[in-house]
């Protein structure tokens, strides 16, 4: 069985714990799709978000080892986001759950509660 184990000691529930929300999904699949991306760059990518939700889940995913931030001493400073190796290691796992929403989306109506 999948999920056979005790709470803090499952490995579902770290991954899934990891990339909890919608934002990090879209913030991660940006930076798979486009490899580095500037903070102005992902706000727009991430259609929806504010600027204060993207810094947190940005810190989050740093915190987490999933993302690694550049700053450049320039004027003005600029920032760069890219995905660590460990991050880059999520692209095969959100392939699947991509291919598997496909799937589901044919035969079932988007279910709007979730995007929100």
């Amino acid at each position: 069985m999948i999920i056979d184990c005790k709470p803090g000691e499952c490995p579902v529930e770290a991954t899934v714990g990891l990339v909890s929300n919608k934002w990090k999904i879209f913030i991660i699949g940006a930076l798979i799709n486009d490899r580095v991306l500037r903070f102005g760059e992902l706000l727009k990518k991430t259609h929806g978000i504010s600027q204060k939700v993207l810094t947190d889940n940005l810190r989050d995913l740093e915190r987490d080892g999933l993302v690694s931030r550049t700053v450049y001493a320039e004027v003005p400073p600029r920032v760069e986001y890219s995905l660590t190796d460990l991050g880059l290691s999520l692209t095969e796992v959100l392939k699947e759950v991509e291919k598997w929403g496909r799937e589901y989306l044919k035969t079932h109506p988007f279910p709007n509660k979730y995007s929100k």
